[in-house]
C-alpha cells in the first residue's frame, strides 16, 4: 500500500580532453530525499562516500582475471584503481525536505548507498554529452572514449 524507499537524483558534469580522451569529473549533484535527516553532518558524508564510489565505477574500478588460471590479476590495492582525492572535485549534496510519517514513527528512511546508484550512469550520461561517445562498458576509459562510435 505505501512505498518507503529512499530516492535520489545525481547530475554529473565532466570536462573531456578532446585530443587524449582524459576524463575528469568536475562537479557532481545529488539531491536525495529520505524522509527526516537526524544527522546533516554524517547523512551527508554517506552521501559524499556513496558518490566517491560511483566515479570509482564510472572511471577508474576493474576488476582484472586471468581466465586460463581462474585468478584475479589485481587483487591489492596497488593494482586495483580506486579514485584518489586528486580525482574528486566539487560535490553538492541537496536533501529534499519530505515528511513521510508512514514509513517510521519519526518520519526516517535509510540512507545506505543511495548516493552510488546513479553517479556512474549520470558521468557516464555527461561524458556522452560532451563527446557524443556513447560508452556502456564500466569503467570509462580512454581506449573506449577514443574508439566509440558517433552518432552521424
Amino acid at each position: 500500500k505505501y512505498i518507503s524507499y529512499t530516492n535520489s537524483a545525481v547530475f554529473a558534469e565532466v570536462r573531456v580532453d578532446e585530443d587524449l580522451g582524459v576524463v575528469r569529473v568536475t562537479r557532481v549533484v545529488c539531491a536525495a530525499a529520505a524522509g527526516k535527516i537526524l544527522n546533516p553532518k554524517t547523512a551527508r558524508s554517506q552521501i559524499l562516500g556513496g558518490v566517491v564510489m560511483g566515479i570509482g565505477m564510472a572511471l577508474h574500478e576493474e576488476a582484472m582475471t586471468d581466465h586460463r588460471l581462474g585468478k584475479i590479476m589485481n587483487a591489492n590495492l596497488g593494482e586495483y584503481h580506486v579514485p584518489a582525492h586528486a580525482d574528486i572535485e566539487d560535490i553538492e549534496v541537496i536533501f529534499v525536505d519530505e515528511k513521510d510519517d508512514k514509513v517510521s514513527p519519526l518520519g526516517v528512511k535509510g540512507l545506505g548507498e543511495i548516493g552510488i546508484v546513479g553517479t556512474a550512469s549520470a558521468v557516464a550520461n555527461a561524458i556522452f554529452h560532451a563527446t557524443g561517445a556513447r560508452v556502456r562498458d564500466f569503467p570509462i576509459t580512454i581506449d573506449k572514449i577514443l574508439n566509440a562510435p558517433r552518432p552521424s
